[in-house]
């Protein structure tokens, strides 16, 4: 496995793991402003690779650059789907090189998301989560139905609730979460509950409602576009899908858990770089 942290890393992540594509590169794409991700990709198809876009339906002031990427992308040769309009949004962020390596983003391919913004981003080999998840892109690009099979692929609207309160559940010690906007009010209780046990909850983001026992900060420096978990400091999740209702039911969100001791110490490390640099503090 290997992290990617914005905007530390940048691009080049990215870039570099279309350019060692031999056979196959497989992406979902949301927003797209980044020049050099679509040039490595144009790059691809010329040395043979087989490049299949799957391009979401619609998004927020960007349709327009939507459809001029996907004119760009079929102009080189790649394969361009579009997504189905059965969801509300197809806001995952996955990308699978010559089926065998998973990358899963917080992430957009866009300046502001790469350059501006703390994010993180997975890279894995793990062969069974790696079919999972060619699973799913197909089902999506065929407009056929998806059935999960994977309990660490986090998928909406199908598994993502249940698979997310599984693993807060699980909490002893501590939760620390990354995320924009905790509104759902199942998983508001469940993090209520949680810090009554015992456990040190803190959010750097937004909380709907005022918890007894659950601290957060708001961002300062740093645009938030991460949805990251870390449980009792050896276990995390990163995805795209926020601890609110309308991601976990109502649109096609994607995320990943995992148990990688160095790579969770990592994530850690940054909440905790990034916690301290905040200035204001709500607690109940």
């Amino acid at each position: 496995m290997k992290l990617i942290i914005q905007p530390d890393d940048g691009v080049a992540p990215v870039v570099k793991s279309i350019q060692k594509a031999k056979k196959a590169i497989d992406i979902v794409i949301f927003r797209f402003d980044l020049t050099p991700i679509e040039r490595a990709l144009h790059d691809a198809i010329k040395r043979g690779v087989n490049v299949r876009a799957l391009i979401a339906h619609t998004n927020t002031g960007g349709e327009k650059n939507l459809r001029k990427l996907e004119l760009r992308l079929l102009e080189a040769g790649a394969t361009v789907a579009r997504t189905a309009d059965d969801l509300t949004r197809y806001h995952g962020k996955m990308m699978i090189v010559d089926d065998r390596v998973l990358h899963i983003y917080g992430f957009n391919y866009t300046k502001l998301d790469i350059e501006k913004s703390r994010s993180f981003g997975l890279m894995t080999r793990e062969r069974r989560i790696v079919s999972e998840a060619i699973k799913l892109f197909d089902a999506d690009a065929l407009r056929q139905n998806y059935t999960p099979s994977h309990r660490r692929l986090v998928v909406s609207p199908e598994n993502s609730r249940a698979l997310l309160t599984e693993f807060i559940k699980g909490a002893r010690k501590q939760l620390l979460i990354y995320d924009a906007q905790v509104s759902d009010n199942a998983f508001q209780k469940l993090l209520q509950e949680r810090a009554k046990a015992g456990v040190e909850i803190r959010i750097l983001g937004k909380l709907e409602k005022s918890l007894n026992g659950v601290k957060v900060r708001k961002p300062s420096d740093l645009r938030l576009h991460v949805r990251a978990i870390v449980r009792d400091g050896s276990e995390a999740f990163i995805g795209s899908q926020s601890l609110r209702r309308l991601e976990l039911d109502g649109r096609r969100e994607v995320g990943i858990l995992f148990k990688n001791a160095g790579i969770v110490r990592r994530i850690q490390a940054v909440f905790e770089a990034d916690w301290r640099k905040k200035s204001r503090t709500k607690a109940a």
